[in-house]
């Protein structure tokens, strides 16, 4: 694909994502657009979740993968194709190969989920473990792509990869014209360039919201030096959006056509999965639920109707289960405290008898009473319990302090 550029857009324009659109004719699914009720009420507006979780392979990243390899010349394909990632950009480049006849061989961290290495080779890529990070396995799929001649399939920095991700925005305009406000994650800043290249276009009033995990912002500190700057150790459990620089390409677009970056918590996170899974039925991935963290965070500086992007579902099971408890955590869903007692036979039963009433479920229980911090007189009970919301958690405390319990925390 050929790339014309203009002043402001040196690298990409609607032309070039239309024609990517009609190149994943057959091959990208128009995923769903689906209602959010729950969230609608909160924002005070239509609210709707573009579902590229349900995209083949799991996530957006399918769509550039396709085009940038489609794009490669006969001598190219020949020698093959490599890429780096630790899951939705491999698993990508792999059905793509596949589905194009060209050898893939994707290099994944050691530690990577083993159900996204076992995806990556059943789409028929090669999969090489090689790495703590994914840094050092990019470094590896370089040295290879140098040593073989293979082509390097960059998960985000590239125009072909760009205009494939943007075939979203053109289905978002085409699903829901009224649209006018619309959230995704940020990585790299693929996606998002490529988005905002195909709503701008066609709808500059639209408003473009990006989101970064606290922890991995580099969009941020790069906006405001003007140029892409390294995180020295980025950190979030959302892997897919898990990134300490902005690509190139992308940053220029993001820096003109994105509106505003906003930034989420591991917490709201949590609880934007969580709700994803209680309220629309859908499994998603962290990075993919980024967008209805920041709804949750703050739903009235959202202008509706809003669309919010769910741009992969590719989750491990173990993973989702620390989430959930983390996300149910955050929502006051379980409670921690500790708090002392006099040490009496039948003490702990009345305690537990205070809890019943209280309508809280013991999940977990420690009773200690040989500390040095503890009076002769005195036990100490750590309890974890299972609770309705934050209104609930505060009801249980005040029922064991009217109780006269001493609750440390």
């Amino acid at each position: 694909m050929n790339f014309r550029a203009t002043p402001r857009h040196p690298a990409l324009i609607l032309d070039d994502v239309r024609g990517a659109q009609k190149m994943l004719d057959g091959v990208a699914r128009v995923t769903a657009l689906e209602g959010s009720r729950h969230l609608s009420e909160l924002v005070g507006a239509p609210v709707h979740l573009k579902c590229e979780n349900l995209q083949r392979t799991g996530s957006f990243k399918l769509r550039g993968a396709y085009v940038r390899i489609s794009g490669l010349t006969p001598v190219e394909r020949a020698a093959g194709v490599v890429a780096a990632s630790a899951g939705n950009h491999a698993q990508g480049v792999a059905l793509a190969s596949s589905l194009l006849g060209v050898r893939s061989t994707v290099f994944m961290p050691v530690g990577a989920p083993l159900p996204k290495v076992a995806a990556t080779r059943e789409y028929g890529a090669e999969v090489r473990l090689h790495g703590q990070v994914v840094d050092e396995t990019l470094a590896a799929a370089q040295r290879y792509a140098e040593e073989t001649g293979a082509v390097f399939i960059h998960p985000f920095d590239h125009p072909d990869i760009i205009a494939g991700q943007g075939t979203v925005g053109l289905e978002i305009l085409e699903q829901c014209p009224e649209v006018r406000t619309i959230v995704l994650g940020i990585g790299g800043g693929g996606f998002a360039a490529g988005v905002a290249v195909a709503v701008k276009a066609l709808r500059p009033d639209i408003r473009i919201v990006g989101v970064q995990a606290e922890g991995a912002a580099c969009y941020p500190p790069s906006l405001a030096a003007g140029y892409p700057v390294s995180l020295d150790a980025p950190a979030t459990m959302a892997d897919g959006i898990k990134v300490g620089r902005p690509g190139d390409v992308p940053f220029a677009l993001v820096e003109e056509l994105v509106d505003e970056v906003r930034t989420v918590t591991e917490d709201e996170l949590s609880r934007a999965l969580l709700l994803c899974l209680e309220r629309a039925k859908l499994v998603v991935e962290p990075a993919g639920a980024s967008p209805v963290a920041a709804l949750l965070s703050d739903p009235k500086a959202f202008r509706g109707p809003v669309v919010a992007v769910l741009s992969g579902g590719n989750v491990d099971p173990l993973l989702m289960q620390r989430i959930l408890r983390h996300g149910l955590s955050a929502a006051g869903r379980y409670l921690s405290l500790r708090l002392r007692l006099t040490d009496r036979p039948g003490a702990l039963a009345a305690l537990l008898a205070t809890l019943t009433v209280a309508d809280a479920n013991v999940l977990d229980i420690s009773h200690v009473r040989t500390d040095p911090r503890l009076g002769l007189t005195e036990a100490e009970v750590d309890l974890y319990l299972e609770t309705k919301g934050p209104r609930h958690c505060a009801d249980v405390e005040e029922t064991l302090r009217a109780e006269g319990y001493r609750v440390m925390g």
